[in-house]
């Protein structure tokens, strides 16, 4: 590739990146279904070839079973966990007022005995207050959301045009996914068809680990987290345990903020320490079936991104563009990983790096 070939490729691809920043606003469903039927395509390709006698699925038929799969665990979502989730928090707020009592009466005492009298109790009636102010009966957060939603039409029109399209693109891109790879492979010249190739598997290594089996391995964490916390009694076992697991990409992190936010739940709604035992082994338990099983099964031996460069790619994509940046940081992220990678070998390799030959 000689110069001016360069400065034109990399004219395209500031281009590029400048259209998409300008497109961002519009381009939400798109980055959704694409990340979703980048998720159901392997579960379509298995489909394809399962027969049963001289029956066998074409490609439509499968991606129909897959679509209305995904259908179904959405809904499944809305009309279970979320509702769940908001009567959890609704009974710990109504029991908020004598966990504030229980503190200002037992725990403030004993810390400003230690610590000295700058720690002072809790204004009970103001943190009630706040705290009832987005929440009332379990339902403030839903009741809050319409009402917001409701103030401007134009927001409302952009929900229904999401629920909409997202379902409908999720479906041809299902459908024509395989079709799209092949085309996309043929763009490029045949010098470098290996290469790009070799990196497009490597690529796809990357965000299989991340987009297919990491997402997999957060919910059976958030569910295992959820049920171990509820056998305990925890009043809010669903929305820490749910949070534990989606927090979960980050190693390490999922476990030390549900630790934390179950540990406080459990000292205000059972007042004792012992509980605390109990919350520990919770954790240990699902952080043992993470590295011993979830994680060799689900992802396997993948290579994935180090845990900084994890939190780097997420709150760069949020402050470049937006919820778009955010939900595309990751997958970003992994190719761009891979082409480090890939000229870091060729770098290693060269004339330059090892003595000194380089023109």
């Amino acid at each position: 590739m000689n110069d001016s070939q360069k400065w034109l490729a990399l004219f395209l691809v500031a281009g590029l990146g400048w259209l998409l920043y300008l497109l961002a606003p519009i381009l939400m469903p798109f980055a959704v279904a694409a990340i979703l039927a980048y998720l159901g395509d392997p579960l379509v390709d298995r489909l394809e070839t399962w027969r049963y006698k001289q029956f066998r699925l074409n490609r439509t038929m499968a991606v129909m079973l897959v679509f209305f799969g995904i259908i179904i665990g959405a809904t499944a979502i809305l009309l279970f966990i979320i509702p769940t989730i908001e009567y959890q928090i609704g009974e710990f707020i109504d029991k908020l007022p004598s966990y504030l009592h229980w503190l200002n009466k037992s725990v403030i005492p004993t810390l400003q005995k230690y610590f000295g009298k700058g720690i002072r109790p809790l204004k009970t009636e103001q943190l009630l207050e706040l705290v009832r102010n987005y929440w009332q009966g379990g339902s403030a957060v839903t009741e809050n959301f319409l009402q917001s939603v409701s103030h401007s039409g134009a927001i409302v029109l952009g929900w229904l045009m999401n629920a909409v399209l997202i379902p409908v693109i999720t479906f041809y891109l299902l459908r024509d996914w395989d079709e799209l790879v092949a085309k996309v492979h043929d763009l490029f010249p045949r010098r470098m068809a290996n290469t790009v190739g070799k990196l497009a598997a490597e690529a796809d290594t990357v965000l299989g680990a991340f987009l297919r089996g990491q997402f997999y391995v957060m919910l059976a964490l958030g569910l295992i987290y959820s049920i171990g916390l509820r056998l305990i009694g925890l009043d809010l076992a669903l929305p820490i345990g749910m949070m534990a697991g989606l927090i979960s990409f980050i190693p390490y992190m999922g476990a030390i903020v549900g630790i934390g936010m179950a540990c406080i739940a459990a000292i205000l709604q059972f007042q004792d320490a012992m509980h605390l035992l109990s919350v520990f082994i919770v954790f240990a338990v699902g952080h043992s079936l993470e590295s011993m099983l979830l994680t060799p099964w689900l992802v396997g031996n993948k290579i994935g991104l180090h845990p900084v460069a994890v939190i780097f790619a997420v709150l760069a994509g949020g402050q470049l563009f937006g919820f778009l940046g955010v939900l595309l940081a990751l997958p970003v992220a992994s190719v761009i990983m891979v082409l480090l990678r890939h000229i870091h070998e060729r770098y290693t390799f060269s004339g330059f790096y090892s003595d000194g030959s380089y023109p």
